[in-house]
This record gives structure tokens, C-alpha cells and sequence, in this order.
């Protein structure tokens, strides 16, 4: 371990910590109530490094609260780590910039860049605790992400492959739908590839090709009907809803994680998902604009909702054409939708109050 600056401890002193996680080691850095550095040290990202450092904390002063960069990454196990040691953990979600800019990068600067966030009130992000069945469902849908997309690539190599392939390979499959294609392709029996052989080399290819398909798109369905299950168990009051599937539903849980009372506000999940109105007036003028940051993922969730209902739902239609009298724009109209859905979903997702007793 390297200390870079450590004060004598003093087991009552307020302190605030900050984090940078890394894949092999994290780099925590300590300031107490007036920013001033009191320690700084690496550890290593193991269970033993996460109890040292925090016995390490422990023997500096009292945490007042902890920010940890990446806590959905690499800074997982170590958040789970610190919440179940008692510790208030919150999401450092990027650097103070204007503070890299004038002071550099390193690992300790970012470590304290992190306290004084923290410090200073600028997050406050309760941090998701991975461990439900919504962190099942994250996983399986990063996989079945990858199938679907290893999948049209896959297709696009294939057909691509055909296109420079001889004439007499190439006419029997030119008009094949993607699923014969595939099947044909498959099929093939191309013999052993030698020096002059260029159709037993093509061939091979395709029928490499061609199984990896079928593959990919045995695992997509798998995955597809355990992520439906899991999103059933979980929330199937989503599924109830017009213009939402298991793919959408799938990556709003996500969204809320598994401890859903840290999204605290129907406005903070529409700011999460990028939906809320961001004002764009000037002079004159007085209207709203597309928030444009936010997690896309949501964002994209709550679009292709909204497409959907404009596409096939007579109500939602109704309200375009009302607004468009009014002199909205088509882009206005959508944000406005995309808002009204993030109220709906946080109204279906957020955690029931608990009854009060009565006396």
C-alpha cells in the first residue's frame, strides 16, 4: 500500500471519503469537515482489500458519507461492501472536470475530486444494490443484447459473403428469404478446404457462418423467455400496459435497480431517464426543449412506448392532433408524451408506503 498523505488519527474526527475504483486496486482518499486531506491510500480490490480499507476508515475518524466512483461497475462489490458495513454510500458519477483541467489526472486527485463532491452536497445518487432479481434481469439482457446484435452482424456478413461469391454458389441462394437462406447455408456440405479449392473454402465459410446464426438465435430465444419470466415475477403490472413488451419493461426495472425507494420522485426518474423539460427561453419566447441527458437506455425505453401508442392507440393519437391544432411540434408533442410515460411507470414501479400502525 502507498500512503501519499496521512495525518495522526483521530477516531472522532467527521470525515468524508472518495473513492476511485479500478478494476484491480481502488484508490480512496479522506478530507474532513473543512476539505482539508487527512489520508490517502490504495487497496486492492479484493474482500481483504475492501475490509482494510475499512478498518482504515474506521481508524481515521467517522464517515460521514462515502462516494464511490462506478458503482455499477467496478466499484459493485466494493458499494455492497461499504452498505452492509453501515456506511452511506452515494454514486460519484463523473469527475469535477474544471478541477482535472487545472490539476491533472491521477488517481488520488480523482480520489479527492470525489470527497469534496461529496463534501460539498453536488451528489447524492443512492447507488442501486444489485442484488434481486433485477440485477438477474440486467445480466441476461446485456447478454441477450449481445446475441441479437452478434446476430444481424453475423446475417450482414453472411449475405455480404454471397454477394463476392462465384455464380453458381451465389444464384441458388440470391433470393432466399433470411430464414431459408440460413437453413440452406447450414446445410452445406463443402467439403475439406485444399490449395485450388476456392468452393469448398466458400462454402465453409457459409456454413461457419450460417450455424453461428441459428446459435445466436437459439440463445436470444432462451434468454428472451427468462428475462419475460423474471419481468412477470418481478413487475407485471408493466406488461399490463399498452405499448410496453418485455424488452422495454426489462430495461426500466433496470433503471430503478433493485432497491427502488432510492428514485425518490416521479420528477427525479423523468430527470434519470432524460425526459424532463429543460427550459429554452429567451426574450420573448417561452417554451421547454428535449432533455438530452439522462440514461439513454430509459430514454429509448420511454420513446419506443410512445411510438408505439401513436402508432396503434386511438387516445394517445387523439392528443397529437389536439396539440398540433394548438401549433405544438411533432417533437414537443413526443417529449410531452415521453414525460406523461415516465410518470406512468414510476406510479407502477415505486415501492408501496409501509401501513402505519394504528394506535
Amino acid at each position: 500500500m502507498t500512503i501519499i498523505t496521512e495525518r495522526p488519527p483521530d477516531v472522532s474526527l467527521t470525515v468524508y471519503v472518495g473513492i476511485d475504483t479500478h478494476k484491480d486496486t481502488h484508490h480512496a482518499a479522506i478530507i474532513d469537515a473543512l476539505g482539508r486531506p487527512v489520508a490517502d491510500r490504495q487497496f486492492p480490490s479484493t474482500e481483504v482489500g475492501h475490509r482494510a480499507l475499512l478498518a482504515w476508515i474506521a481508524g481515521t475518524g467517522v464517515a460521514e458519507k462515502v462516494g464511490v466512483e462506478g458503482t455499477g461497475s467496478y466499484g459493485t462489490t466494493l458499494t455492497t461492501f461499504l452498505r452492509g458495513a453501515g456506511l452511506e454510500v452515494v454514486d460519484v458519477d463523473r469527475v469535477d472536470r474544471k478541477a482535472r483541467r487545472f490539476h491533472g489526472k491521477s488517481d488520488s486527485i480523482d480520489a479527492h475530486s470525489a470527497a469534496q463532491s461529496v463534501l460539498a452536497g453536488r451528489v447524492s445518487t443512492i447507488p442501486k444494490t444489485h442484488d434481486g432479481d433485477v440485477e438477474a434481469i440486467r445480466f441476461l439482457h446485456n447478454a441477450r443484447h449481445f446475441s441479437v446484435k452478434a446476430r444481424a452482424e453475423a446475417i450482414t456478413m453472411l449475405k455480404g459473403a454471397i454477394v463476392n461469391a462465384p455464380d453458381h454458389i451465389r444464384a441458388p441462394l440470391r433470393d432466399l428469404p433470411n430464414k431459408t437462406l440460413v437453413e440452406t447455408c447450414a446445410r452445406m456440405r463443402p467439403g475439406t478446404v485444399t490449395p485450388g479449392n476456392l468452393d469448398a473454402a466458400i462454402k465453409t465459410s457459409l456454413r461457419c457462418l450460417a450455424l453461428q446464426i441459428l446459435e445466436l438465435g437459439t440463445h436470444e430465444h432462451t434468454l428472451k423467455m427468462q428475462i419475460t419470466t423474471l419481468v412477470n415475477a418481478t413487475a407485471p403490472q408493466l406488461l399490463d400496459r399498452f405499448g410496453i413488451g418485455f424488452e422495454t419493461a426489462a430495461q426500466l426495472l433496470i433503471t430503478f435497480g433493485d432497491n427502488r425507494d432510492r428514485i425518490t420522485s416521479e420528477g427525479a426518474f423523468a430527470a434519470l431517464s432524460g425526459v424532463s423539460p429543460i427550459p429554452a427561453s429567451s426574450g420573448k419566447t417561452s417554451r421547454h426543449r428535449l432533455n438530452r441527458g439522462g440514461n439513454r437506455q430509459a430514454n429509448r425505453a420511454l420513446h419506443v412506448i410512445v411510438m408505439a401508442r401513436l402508432k396503434h392507440d386511438a387516445d394517445t393519437r387523439k392528443y397529437r392532433d389536439r396539440r398540433l391544432a394548438e401549433g405544438k411540434s411533432k417533437r414537443d408533442i413526443i417529449r410531452c408524451l415521453k414525460r406523461a410515460v415516465a410518470r406512468e411507470i414510476y406510479r407502477l414501479l415505486k415501492p408501496a408506503k409501509p401501513l402505519e400502525k394504528s394506535t
